[in-house]
């Protein structure tokens, strides 16, 4: 029996004595018939009614509660019960249900503001995290991830690990190298194993070893000349100043004239030299805006003016960047690829292209190829006679600032050189 039958079942008990004697009373031979048919059926309805009372009120409140309970456990914590004396159980009850509500809006807004925290820690992070369900198919990637496989969230998200080239990274021993998988790299993998509703899930963590070195080379390279430049220029601060004094003496013979020349121009030399790699150890960070590629484009490409440069349209699409940051990278890129195409009086090539969440900038030279490919990014180290070896180098910084990359590869045909720069575009 439902626990509202048995209520209107106790109610109907206990005036079931008194209607039974008031029944009897009325037959007894001292009452008309009129009285006896009266007692025998208004007061049997009187006693339904009451009984019906007794349910309904027993039952509201209940059913309160009950419409209570279940908002609160469809996520709605706004319900609240009426309020009723603190002395009564049903108040007692409700005071409960209406502080349950409260802690449970609580935690649901502590739970939502954790994981808002986190999925910002995630995406802000340089290394690619990858989350995987039972069946491996793909539940959660950061924006790292989405640069590593060259896609967006939207798109990545349910796929199997399979179809996205993951599946190796399942399997195997943890922490391992991964050398050709990714561009780039290398690469360190390490993988964990976490439950989410009682299911497996497993998350793998890419971190780019080989950028992490370079960060810390640069920052040794930055303190060197740092180093440097003060020590050597508290040198060459006095021996220009000699030089030029010395000059400006009465004239002396031919030989010692030329000498004091010499110091002067090459300290002179030395002191420009310094001021190249000091850029290295100040570059600050970038102050980022809208950037039209088409204008950027243009705008570099018509700065160089040795070497016939041709612009190859791209979609229309910005980046947010520093503007000047992004001309110096890509000036140092044409100015490259347009000394190497003089040697072969060739010309030089620019095309912008954007896919998968990223925009691609490629200078490509008719000049004679790559050369001590390995040392290209290397600080202080150049192939031409008059270079500094801060170009490549300060473009791969400033392009790492962006959260992008520069890299520099053969031509698939002919003689020349590619050099690509990846930036990531807004979401």
């Amino acid at each position: 029996m439902r626990h509202h039958s048995r209520v209107f079942a106790l109610a109907l008990l206990g005036g079931l004595p008194a209607v039974a004697l008031c029944v009897a009373w009325a037959w007894s031979e001292q009452h008309s018939d009129a009285a006896r048919w009266t007692v025998s059926t208004v007061l049997p309805l009187i006693w339904l009614a009451l009984a019906s009372m007794v349910r309904a009120e027993v039952m509201r409140p209940l059913m309160g509660i009950a419409n209570l309970l279940k908002a609160l456990r469809e996520g709605d914590f706004s319900v609240r019960g009426r309020a009723h004396a603190g002395d009564e159980a049903l108040g007692a009850a409700m005071s409960e249900v209406n502080a349950l509500g409260d802690t449970l809006r609580e935690q649901r807004l502590g739970a939502l503001e954790a994981t808002r925290l986190l999925k910002t820690v995630m995406q802000e992070v340089d290394v690619a995290v990858f989350a995987f369900d039972e069946q491996r198919k793909l539940e959660l990637v950061n924006r790292a991830g989405e640069r590593l496989l060259g896609s967006t969230e939207e798109r990545l998200r349910g796929q199997s690990a399979s179809a996205l080239g993951l599946d190796a990274l399942l399997e195997g021993e943890a922490p391992r190298r991964l050398d050709k998988l990714f561009p780039g790299g290398p690469y360190e993998l390490k993988r964990s194993v976490f439950r989410r509703g009682g299911q497996r899930h497993d998350l793998l963590v890419v971190t780019d070893v080989h950028r992490a070195l370079r960060d810390e080379e640069r920052e040794a390279w930055q303190r060197l000349v740092r180093v440097l430049g003060h020590e050597i220029n508290n040198s060459l601060g006095p021996i220009r100043s000699v030089a030029q004094s010395l000059l400006d003496l009465p004239p002396t013979d031919a030989d010692t004239r030329g000498g004091l020349e010499l110091i002067l121009r090459r300290s002179e030399a030395l002191g420009r030299f310094l001021q190249a790699y000091a850029q290295l150890a100040r570059l600050p960070a970038p102050r980022t805006a809208p950037v039209d590629v088409g204008a950027w484009v243009r705008r570099c490409a018509a700065l160089e003016k040795r070497v016939p440069v041709e612009v190859l349209e791209g979609p229309a699409v910005s980046v947010d960047a520093d503007a000047d940051q992004l001309d110096q990278l890509l000036i140092n890129l044409v100015k490259n690829a347009a000394e190497a195409s003089l040697e072969t009086k060739g010309g030089v090539r620019l095309r912008w292209a954007a896919e998968r969440g990223e925009l691609s900038v490629t200078v490509t030279d008719d000049g004679p190829g790559l050369t001590a490919g390995t040392n290209l990014f290397v600080p202080f180290f150049t192939t031409k006679p008059g270079g500094t070896g801060i170009g490549l180098v300060l473009s791969r910084q400033i392009a790492e600032a962006h959260r992008g990359r520069v890299t520099l590869e053969p031509r698939e045909s002919g003689s020349g050189c590619v050099a690509t720069l990846r930036l990531p575009l807004p979401a």
